[in-house]
Protein backbone atom coordinates (compact mmCIF):
# COMPACT_ATOMS: atom_id res chain seq x y z
CA UNK A 1 0.00 0.00 0.00
CA UNK A 2 2.73 2.76 0.95
CA UNK A 3 4.57 1.80 -2.23
CA UNK A 4 1.54 2.75 -4.04
CA UNK A 5 1.31 5.83 -2.69
CA UNK A 6 4.71 6.75 -3.31
CA UNK A 7 4.44 5.61 -6.68
CA UNK A 8 1.06 8.14 -6.85
CA UNK A 9 3.23 10.57 -5.07
CA UNK A 10 6.46 10.61 -7.61
CA UNK A 11 3.54 10.96 -10.59
CA UNK A 12 1.78 14.37 -9.41
CA UNK A 13 5.65 15.33 -9.09
CA UNK A 14 6.52 14.28 -12.24
CA UNK A 15 3.52 15.83 -14.01
CA UNK A 16 3.44 18.71 -12.25
CA UNK A 17 7.28 19.36 -13.09
CA UNK A 18 6.14 18.82 -16.85
CA UNK A 19 3.20 21.41 -16.14
CA UNK A 20 5.81 24.32 -15.01
CA UNK A 21 8.32 23.69 -17.67
CA UNK A 22 5.52 23.79 -20.03
CA UNK A 23 4.64 27.62 -19.03
CA UNK A 24 7.81 28.76 -18.44
CA UNK A 25 9.11 27.47 -21.94
CA UNK A 26 6.05 28.75 -23.85
CA UNK A 27 4.06 31.34 -21.09
CA UNK A 28 6.58 33.15 -19.19
CA UNK A 29 4.68 36.51 -18.80
CA UNK A 30 6.42 39.42 -20.70
CA UNK A 31 8.60 37.21 -23.29
CA UNK A 32 7.88 35.35 -26.43
CA UNK A 33 6.91 32.02 -27.39
CA UNK A 34 10.12 29.82 -27.74
CA UNK A 35 8.28 27.66 -30.66
CA UNK A 36 8.03 30.43 -33.57
CA UNK A 37 4.52 29.89 -35.65
CA UNK A 38 5.63 29.56 -40.03
CA UNK A 39 2.76 32.15 -40.17
CA UNK A 40 3.33 35.99 -38.94
CA UNK A 41 0.02 36.35 -38.52
CA UNK A 42 -2.13 34.72 -35.56
CA UNK A 43 -5.44 32.98 -37.39
CA UNK A 44 -8.65 34.81 -35.83
CA UNK A 45 -12.32 34.52 -36.25
CA UNK A 46 -12.89 32.58 -40.07
CA UNK A 47 -15.17 34.84 -41.99
CA UNK A 48 -14.17 33.76 -45.68
CA UNK A 49 -12.77 30.87 -47.06
CA UNK A 50 -8.93 30.50 -47.12
CA UNK A 51 -6.90 30.99 -50.25
CA UNK A 52 -3.65 29.11 -52.22
CA UNK A 53 -1.58 31.22 -53.63
CA UNK A 54 -1.75 29.00 -56.53
CA UNK A 55 -4.90 29.90 -57.48
CA UNK A 56 -4.50 33.51 -57.25
CA UNK A 57 -2.14 33.92 -60.17
CA UNK A 58 -2.95 33.70 -64.21
CA UNK A 59 -2.91 36.17 -66.76
CA UNK A 60 -6.20 38.59 -67.05
CA UNK A 61 -5.82 37.64 -70.69
CA UNK A 62 -4.30 35.47 -73.47
CA UNK A 63 -3.70 37.07 -76.81
CA UNK A 64 -3.38 34.39 -79.87
CA UNK A 65 -1.91 35.80 -82.88
CA UNK A 66 -2.89 33.90 -85.84
CA UNK A 67 -0.69 35.65 -88.52
CA UNK A 68 -1.86 37.42 -91.09
CA UNK A 69 -2.54 40.01 -88.82
CA UNK A 70 -5.19 38.15 -87.84
CA UNK A 71 -6.02 37.87 -83.59
CA UNK A 72 -8.71 36.65 -81.17
CA UNK A 73 -8.76 36.78 -77.13
CA UNK A 74 -9.33 34.39 -74.36
CA UNK A 75 -10.20 35.49 -70.80
CA UNK A 76 -10.33 33.33 -67.71
CA UNK A 77 -12.64 30.55 -67.36
CA UNK A 78 -13.31 30.22 -70.97
CA UNK A 79 -12.14 26.84 -72.34
CA UNK A 80 -9.37 27.72 -74.89
CA UNK A 81 -7.77 30.05 -72.14
CA UNK A 82 -7.97 26.80 -69.52
CA UNK A 83 -6.47 24.70 -72.34
CA UNK A 84 -3.62 27.36 -73.63
CA UNK A 85 -2.59 28.10 -69.70
CA UNK A 86 -2.81 24.49 -68.66
CA UNK A 87 -0.69 23.30 -71.25
CA UNK A 88 1.72 26.56 -71.16
CA UNK A 89 1.73 25.70 -67.18
CA UNK A 90 3.58 22.48 -67.66
CA UNK A 91 6.56 23.09 -70.20
CA UNK A 92 9.73 24.33 -68.95
CA UNK A 93 11.51 27.68 -69.28
CA UNK A 94 15.12 27.86 -68.74
CA UNK A 95 19.02 29.63 -69.32
CA UNK A 96 17.66 33.22 -69.53
CA UNK A 97 19.07 35.70 -71.61
CA UNK A 98 19.06 39.68 -71.06
CA UNK A 99 17.88 41.84 -74.71
CA UNK A 100 16.67 45.53 -74.90
CA UNK A 101 13.26 46.09 -76.17
CA UNK A 102 14.13 48.39 -79.06
CA UNK A 103 16.16 45.69 -81.05
CA UNK A 104 12.75 44.44 -82.30
CA UNK A 105 9.97 45.70 -84.55
CA UNK A 106 7.23 44.26 -81.44
CA UNK A 107 3.97 45.88 -84.29
CA UNK A 108 5.28 43.83 -87.47
CA UNK A 109 5.94 40.62 -85.26
CA UNK A 110 2.67 40.66 -83.85
CA UNK A 111 1.04 41.11 -87.19
CA UNK A 112 3.15 38.61 -89.01
CA UNK A 113 3.79 35.75 -86.51
CA UNK A 114 1.76 32.89 -84.92
CA UNK A 115 2.66 33.32 -81.11
CA UNK A 116 0.47 33.03 -77.75
CA UNK A 117 0.32 36.25 -75.38
CA UNK A 118 -0.12 36.20 -71.85
CA UNK A 119 -0.93 39.73 -70.28
CA UNK A 120 -0.55 39.93 -66.52
CA UNK A 121 -1.60 43.34 -66.43
CA UNK A 122 0.19 45.63 -64.05
CA UNK A 123 3.05 43.12 -63.29
CA UNK A 124 3.70 39.91 -62.02
CA UNK A 125 6.92 39.19 -59.67
CA UNK A 126 9.10 36.12 -61.33
CA UNK A 127 9.10 34.55 -58.04
CA UNK A 128 5.30 34.01 -58.00
CA UNK A 129 4.91 32.92 -61.60
CA UNK A 130 7.41 30.11 -60.71
CA UNK A 131 4.72 28.96 -58.53
CA UNK A 132 2.72 27.89 -60.85
CA UNK A 133 4.73 27.57 -64.32
CA UNK A 134 7.93 25.79 -64.97
CA UNK A 135 10.54 28.50 -64.49
CA UNK A 136 14.05 27.46 -64.01
CA UNK A 137 15.71 29.26 -61.17
CA UNK A 138 17.70 32.28 -62.69
CA UNK A 139 19.60 34.75 -60.48
CA UNK A 140 19.39 37.69 -62.48
CA UNK A 141 15.77 36.97 -64.15
CA UNK A 142 14.08 36.02 -60.55
CA UNK A 143 14.55 39.76 -59.67
CA UNK A 144 12.30 40.57 -62.19
CA UNK A 145 8.08 41.31 -62.23
CA UNK A 146 7.00 40.93 -65.51
CA UNK A 147 4.10 42.50 -67.21
CA UNK A 148 3.56 39.75 -70.33
CA UNK A 149 4.93 36.74 -71.57
CA UNK A 150 5.06 36.06 -75.82
CA UNK A 151 5.76 32.57 -77.21
CA UNK A 152 6.08 33.09 -81.20
CA UNK A 153 7.53 31.13 -84.04
CA UNK A 154 9.07 32.29 -87.60
CA UNK A 155 8.03 30.67 -90.54
CA UNK A 156 11.60 28.72 -91.86
CA UNK A 157 13.09 28.70 -88.21
CA UNK A 158 12.75 25.49 -85.85
CA UNK A 159 12.74 26.86 -82.43
CA UNK A 160 10.06 28.68 -80.48
CA UNK A 161 10.97 32.00 -78.99
CA UNK A 162 9.96 32.70 -75.27
CA UNK A 163 9.77 36.17 -74.49
CA UNK A 164 9.43 38.14 -70.67
CA UNK A 165 8.81 41.40 -70.77
CA UNK A 166 10.26 43.29 -67.80
CA UNK A 167 8.02 46.27 -66.33
CA UNK A 168 10.46 48.26 -66.42
CA UNK A 169 9.75 48.83 -70.16
CA UNK A 170 12.91 48.71 -71.45
CA UNK A 171 14.17 44.79 -70.53
CA UNK A 172 12.99 41.84 -72.22
CA UNK A 173 14.74 37.90 -71.28
CA UNK A 174 14.39 35.13 -73.24
CA UNK A 175 14.46 31.74 -72.54
CA UNK A 176 17.20 30.13 -74.11
CA UNK A 177 15.74 26.57 -73.63
CA UNK A 178 11.89 25.86 -74.12
CA UNK A 179 10.47 22.56 -74.34
CA UNK A 180 7.71 23.78 -76.78
CA UNK A 181 8.41 22.78 -80.41
CA UNK A 182 7.25 25.07 -83.60
CA UNK A 183 3.95 22.56 -84.05
CA UNK A 184 3.30 22.55 -79.81
CA UNK A 185 2.66 26.36 -80.56
CA UNK A 186 0.61 26.46 -83.81
CA UNK A 187 -1.57 23.72 -82.11
CA UNK A 188 -2.45 26.18 -79.73
CA UNK A 189 -2.43 28.83 -82.01
CA UNK A 190 -5.46 26.48 -83.78
CA UNK A 191 -7.68 27.27 -80.63
CA UNK A 192 -8.29 30.16 -81.77
CA UNK A 193 -9.05 30.55 -85.33
CA UNK A 194 -13.04 30.20 -84.60
CA UNK A 195 -13.10 32.62 -81.87
CA UNK A 196 -14.30 36.19 -82.09
CA UNK A 197 -11.64 38.19 -84.18
CA UNK A 198 -9.70 40.77 -82.70
CA UNK A 199 -8.25 43.72 -84.28
CA UNK A 200 -5.24 45.59 -83.55
CA UNK A 201 -5.30 49.08 -82.99
CA UNK A 202 -2.35 51.28 -84.82
CA UNK A 203 -0.53 51.89 -81.71
CA UNK A 204 -0.59 48.07 -80.89
CA UNK A 205 -1.65 48.82 -77.36
CA UNK A 206 -5.02 46.94 -77.30
CA UNK A 207 -7.37 44.58 -79.43
CA UNK A 208 -10.88 45.14 -80.41
CA UNK A 209 -13.36 42.78 -81.18
CA UNK A 210 -14.85 42.74 -84.48
CA UNK A 211 -18.22 40.39 -83.26
CA UNK A 212 -20.37 41.25 -80.37
CA UNK A 213 -19.12 39.82 -76.85
CA UNK A 214 -21.37 37.90 -75.13
CA UNK A 215 -21.70 38.08 -71.56
CA UNK A 216 -24.06 37.34 -68.83
CA UNK A 217 -26.40 40.03 -66.87
CA UNK A 218 -26.92 38.26 -63.07
CA UNK A 219 -27.59 39.24 -59.82
CA UNK A 220 -26.09 37.77 -56.95
CA UNK A 221 -27.65 37.66 -52.80
CA UNK A 222 -25.24 39.16 -50.75
CA UNK A 223 -24.45 39.03 -46.94
CA UNK A 224 -22.24 41.67 -45.39
CA UNK A 225 -19.40 41.40 -42.24
CA UNK A 226 -20.28 43.29 -38.79
CA UNK A 227 -18.25 45.68 -37.88
CA UNK A 228 -18.14 43.28 -34.32
CA UNK A 229 -16.53 40.61 -36.73
CA UNK A 230 -14.11 42.83 -38.22
CA UNK A 231 -12.64 44.29 -34.78
CA UNK A 232 -12.04 40.43 -33.22
CA UNK A 233 -10.33 39.65 -36.63
CA UNK A 234 -8.03 42.91 -36.48
CA UNK A 235 -7.30 43.64 -33.08
CA UNK A 236 -5.80 41.38 -30.40
CA UNK A 237 -8.11 42.25 -27.51
CA UNK A 238 -11.48 44.01 -29.20
CA UNK A 239 -12.69 44.66 -25.75
CA UNK A 240 -9.71 47.37 -25.22
CA UNK A 241 -10.93 49.46 -28.37
CA UNK A 242 -12.76 52.83 -28.24
CA UNK A 243 -14.73 54.11 -31.16
CA UNK A 244 -14.26 58.11 -32.92
CA UNK A 245 -17.27 59.29 -34.88
CA UNK A 246 -15.65 61.72 -37.57
CA UNK A 247 -17.34 64.55 -39.36
CA UNK A 248 -17.72 62.86 -42.46
CA UNK A 249 -19.94 60.08 -40.79
CA UNK A 250 -17.36 57.52 -40.90
CA UNK A 251 -16.27 55.66 -37.59
CA UNK A 252 -12.27 55.09 -36.60
CA UNK A 253 -11.99 51.68 -34.06
CA UNK A 254 -8.85 52.22 -31.68
CA UNK A 255 -6.64 50.04 -29.59
CA UNK A 256 -4.10 53.30 -29.37
CA UNK A 257 -1.64 51.14 -31.86
CA UNK A 258 -4.15 50.00 -34.72
CA UNK A 259 -6.99 51.73 -36.38
CA UNK A 260 -10.43 50.44 -38.47
CA UNK A 261 -11.93 53.22 -40.21
CA UNK A 262 -15.32 52.26 -41.42
CA UNK A 263 -17.26 53.76 -44.22
CA UNK A 264 -20.82 52.89 -43.46
CA UNK A 265 -22.03 54.32 -46.47
CA UNK A 266 -19.63 52.23 -48.78
CA UNK A 267 -19.26 49.40 -46.46
CA UNK A 268 -16.03 49.81 -46.98
CA UNK A 269 -12.85 49.60 -44.26
CA UNK A 270 -9.37 50.72 -43.71
CA UNK A 271 -7.39 48.95 -40.97
CA UNK A 272 -3.88 50.76 -40.59
CA UNK A 273 -1.22 49.32 -38.45
CA UNK A 274 1.71 52.02 -38.39
CA UNK A 275 3.51 50.40 -35.60
CA UNK A 276 3.84 46.74 -36.93
CA UNK A 277 7.30 45.97 -36.63
CA UNK A 278 9.72 45.19 -39.36
CA UNK A 279 10.11 41.22 -40.09
CA UNK A 280 13.45 41.69 -41.78
CA UNK A 281 13.68 40.79 -45.78
CA UNK A 282 10.80 41.40 -47.65
CA UNK A 283 10.31 41.30 -51.96
CA UNK A 284 7.83 41.82 -54.38
CA UNK A 285 7.15 38.02 -54.67
CA UNK A 286 7.69 37.61 -50.29
CA UNK A 287 5.36 40.65 -49.80
CA UNK A 288 2.07 39.36 -52.47
CA UNK A 289 2.86 36.18 -50.25
CA UNK A 290 2.23 38.02 -46.87
CA UNK A 291 -0.52 39.92 -47.67
CA UNK A 292 -2.26 36.63 -49.19
CA UNK A 293 -1.57 34.97 -45.50
CA UNK A 294 -3.11 37.80 -44.25
CA UNK A 295 -6.39 38.01 -45.91
CA UNK A 296 -6.41 34.19 -44.78
CA UNK A 297 -5.95 35.20 -41.64
CA UNK A 298 -8.11 38.34 -41.59
CA UNK A 299 -11.33 38.09 -43.38
CA UNK A 300 -10.69 35.63 -46.07
CA UNK A 301 -11.82 35.98 -49.36
CA UNK A 302 -15.01 36.41 -50.55
CA UNK A 303 -15.34 35.37 -54.40
CA UNK A 304 -12.64 34.56 -56.56
CA UNK A 305 -9.59 36.58 -56.80
CA UNK A 306 -6.69 37.66 -59.15
CA UNK A 307 -3.39 39.14 -58.12
CA UNK A 308 -3.57 42.35 -60.13
CA UNK A 309 -0.77 44.80 -58.88
CA UNK A 310 2.40 44.29 -57.51
CA UNK A 311 4.24 48.00 -57.32
CA UNK A 312 6.92 49.28 -55.12
CA UNK A 313 6.91 52.75 -53.83
CA UNK A 314 10.00 53.79 -51.80
CA UNK A 315 10.25 51.32 -49.38
CA UNK A 316 6.81 50.07 -49.23
CA UNK A 317 5.13 47.68 -51.45
CA UNK A 318 1.41 48.44 -52.58
CA UNK A 319 -0.63 44.51 -53.36
CA UNK A 320 -4.06 44.51 -54.67
CA UNK A 321 -6.65 41.77 -55.48
CA UNK A 322 -8.99 42.26 -58.13
CA UNK A 323 -12.19 40.27 -57.62
CA UNK A 324 -13.69 37.99 -60.85
CA UNK A 325 -16.70 36.82 -61.64
CA UNK A 326 -17.42 34.26 -64.74
CA UNK A 327 -13.54 35.21 -66.12
CA UNK A 328 -14.29 39.20 -65.94
CA UNK A 329 -13.16 41.84 -63.09
CA UNK A 330 -15.90 43.75 -61.08
CA UNK A 331 -15.00 46.91 -61.39
CA UNK A 332 -14.63 49.28 -58.23
CA UNK A 333 -16.09 52.82 -59.12
CA UNK A 334 -16.21 55.73 -57.40
CA UNK A 335 -19.33 55.70 -56.44
CA UNK A 336 -19.34 52.33 -55.13
CA UNK A 337 -16.47 50.78 -54.08
CA UNK A 338 -16.32 46.94 -54.18
CA UNK A 339 -14.29 44.63 -55.96
CA UNK A 340 -10.96 45.00 -55.04
CA UNK A 341 -8.52 43.78 -51.60
CA UNK A 342 -5.86 46.35 -51.09
CA UNK A 343 -2.68 46.30 -48.94
CA UNK A 344 0.76 47.97 -48.15
CA UNK A 345 3.35 46.45 -46.59
CA UNK A 346 6.82 47.53 -45.15
CA UNK A 347 9.49 44.96 -44.50
CA UNK A 348 6.87 42.24 -45.07
CA UNK A 349 4.48 43.65 -42.60
CA UNK A 350 1.23 44.49 -43.48
CA UNK A 351 0.65 47.72 -42.09
CA UNK A 352 -2.71 48.81 -44.09
CA UNK A 353 -5.79 46.80 -45.48
CA UNK A 354 -8.77 48.08 -47.60
CA UNK A 355 -11.64 45.54 -48.33
CA UNK A 356 -15.37 45.99 -48.55
CA UNK A 357 -17.93 44.55 -45.85
CA UNK A 358 -20.05 43.43 -48.02
CA UNK A 359 -19.44 39.62 -49.85
CA UNK A 360 -21.85 37.38 -52.69
CA UNK A 361 -23.54 34.13 -52.50
CA UNK A 362 -22.66 31.99 -54.92
CA UNK A 363 -26.52 31.51 -55.97
CA UNK A 364 -26.83 33.52 -59.56
CA UNK A 365 -29.67 35.32 -60.27
CA UNK A 366 -31.90 37.29 -62.82
CA UNK A 367 -29.75 35.91 -65.38
CA UNK A 368 -29.46 37.24 -69.00
CA UNK A 369 -27.27 37.25 -72.50
CA UNK A 370 -25.80 40.57 -73.04
CA UNK A 371 -24.06 41.80 -76.39
CA UNK A 372 -21.47 43.99 -75.73
CA UNK A 373 -21.21 46.81 -78.76
CA UNK A 374 -18.07 45.62 -81.25
CA UNK A 375 -16.65 46.86 -84.58
CA UNK A 376 -17.09 50.15 -85.38
CA UNK A 377 -19.54 51.01 -83.12
CA UNK A 378 -17.15 50.50 -80.30
CA UNK A 379 -14.29 52.02 -82.13
CA UNK A 380 -16.30 54.74 -82.67
CA UNK A 381 -16.60 55.68 -78.90
CA UNK A 382 -13.39 54.53 -78.48
CA UNK A 383 -12.21 57.42 -80.72
CA UNK A 384 -14.11 59.88 -79.01
CA UNK A 385 -12.69 59.16 -75.46
CA UNK A 386 -9.00 58.71 -76.89
CA UNK A 387 -9.27 62.65 -77.66
CA UNK A 388 -9.52 63.50 -73.99
CA UNK A 389 -7.21 60.66 -72.41
CA UNK A 390 -4.73 57.98 -73.53
CA UNK A 391 -6.39 54.71 -73.75
CA UNK A 392 -3.38 51.88 -72.95
CA UNK A 393 -6.25 48.56 -72.86
CA UNK A 394 -9.93 47.90 -73.45
CA UNK A 395 -11.28 45.19 -71.12
CA UNK A 396 -14.88 43.30 -70.69
CA UNK A 397 -15.90 43.91 -66.95
CA UNK A 398 -18.56 43.64 -64.80
CA UNK A 399 -20.61 46.87 -63.33
CA UNK A 400 -21.16 45.94 -59.79
CA UNK A 401 -25.30 48.00 -58.37
CA UNK A 402 -26.29 47.16 -55.43
CA UNK A 403 -30.14 46.73 -55.55
CA UNK A 404 -32.94 45.41 -53.02
CA UNK A 405 -32.44 41.89 -53.85
CA UNK A 406 -28.75 42.00 -54.26
CA UNK A 407 -25.55 43.12 -56.33
CA UNK A 408 -26.14 43.03 -59.70
CA UNK A 409 -23.32 42.52 -62.22
CA UNK A 410 -23.37 44.58 -65.63
CA UNK A 411 -21.63 43.38 -68.11
CA UNK A 412 -19.41 46.70 -70.10
CA UNK A 413 -16.37 47.96 -71.65
CA UNK A 414 -14.23 49.81 -70.08
CA UNK A 415 -10.79 51.83 -71.08
CA UNK A 416 -7.54 51.20 -68.72
CA UNK A 417 -5.99 54.49 -68.28
CA UNK A 418 -1.62 55.10 -67.80
CA UNK A 419 -2.20 55.49 -64.26
CA UNK A 420 -3.86 52.13 -64.27
CA UNK A 421 -7.62 53.48 -63.36
CA UNK A 422 -10.51 51.66 -65.60
CA UNK A 423 -13.23 53.91 -67.39
CA UNK A 424 -16.65 52.54 -68.29
CA UNK A 425 -17.16 53.06 -72.04
CA UNK A 426 -21.07 53.71 -71.93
Amino acid sequence: MKERLKTAALLVLVLGSLVQSYFLIYRLPGSDSVVQAETPYIKTEAMGPDEKAENLIYPKKIIIHLGGDKHTVFYPEQMFYDLVYNRLKGREFDSFQRRTVNNMDWTKLRASSKGIELSFGSGMPVTLLQKVMQIKPDSLFEGESIDKMWLYSIDGEPKVHALFFSTEGDVVYEAAQVDLTVQDVHQLVDFGRDWVPYTMEDDASFYLPEEQLSMVSLELPIGMYTVEQMQRSLFFDPSITRNIRERDGSEIYTDSKRSLQVDEKQNWINYTDPAAPPSGDSSPGKDVLSAIDFVNQHGGWNGGYRMSQSKDIEDRTMVEFQQYHRGYPILNTPDFNYGTMKLELQNGTVTSYERSLLYVETDEQKKKIVKLAAGDKLREKIDIMSKKMKIIDLEPVYLPLITESGLWLRPAWAVQLPNGSMKVIE
